[in-house]
């Protein structure tokens, strides 16, 4: 198969809000499905319904190593505005393994397309981030060329999150603007990770929508991170 897959990224728990499984189930079906590392990234404390800063500050207690694959335990947090805010602070992120930074409709209106992709831009100056998730939604209207330039020169990574492109997801236009966004990373050659963005077990690892468009664009295998922990381990924040 290409585009094969050790790790997810991007997955939720419970804690969230609006997913469904412990901590544990979801490491449990990662290393049923044979993956060697799972994220859990939940959401930061703007979106309603999450848990508290807490939570976050606490995550030194949990094991980093469950059911044989390693773990990655950090945050999904919420861009703010254009400045690239996000709400957790710096001693809070310091401490978390990964960090996704994404824009949610209930943590930042979408905006003008000058603001939209500043906020990208700008959240990526943030050592922490590591990578932007869900750059797709078409809600928030970006510039792609300039989304691409500037994660090359700040050494994040661009998500491509299988679940945008399903029909149930309230995201606008993925595929069209993943297809944008796959182009220019070639063009550029910056490095894209697919991640499920699971809030329930059954979905951990599923990336069949973003296999499918990777082949379509014949997208360079090097280019996609899910490959190894090696190719991944040095665009997160602990080096398991």
């Amino acid at each position: 198969m290409r585009y094969n897959s050790v790790l997810d990224l991007h997955t939720h728990t419970v804690a969230s809000g609006h997913a469904y499984c412990s901590l544990r189930e979801m490491a449990k079906a990662a290393s049923e499905k044979g993956l060697e590392v799972l994220g859990i990234t939940e959401h930061a404390p703007s979106m309603p319904g999450t848990c508290h800063k807490f939570y976050f500050n606490n995550l030194k207690v949990v094991p980093r190593e469950m059911y044989g694959i390693q773990l990655l335990l950090g945050s999904e947090v919420n861009i703010l505005d254009a400045q690239g805010t996000v709400d957790l602070g710096q001693h809070t992120l310091s401490s978390m393994d990964v960090v996704i930074a994404s824009l949610h409709t209930p943590c930042m209106k979408p905006a003008s397309k000058l603001e939209n992709t500043e906020a990208y831009l700008n959240v990526m100056k943030n050592p922490y981030v590591n990578i932007i998730g869900h750059p797709d939604d078409g809600r928030y209207e970006i510039d792609y060329e300039a989304l691409v330039q500037g994660a090359k020169e700040y050494g994040k990574v661009l998500e491509l999150n299988n679940h945008s492109m399903d029909s149930e997801c309230t995201r606008e236009n993925a595929v069209e603007n993943d297809t944008v966004m796959l182009e220019l990373c070639k063009k550029y050659q910056v490095p894209v990770v697919m991640d499920s963005d699971a809030h329930f077990d059954l979905l951990i690892g599923e990336f069949d929508l973003a296999r499918d468009l990777l082949e379509k664009l014949d997208f360079p295998e090097e280019l996609v991170l899910n490959r190894s922990a090696d190719a991944i381990r040095k665009y997160v924040n602990r080096k398991f």
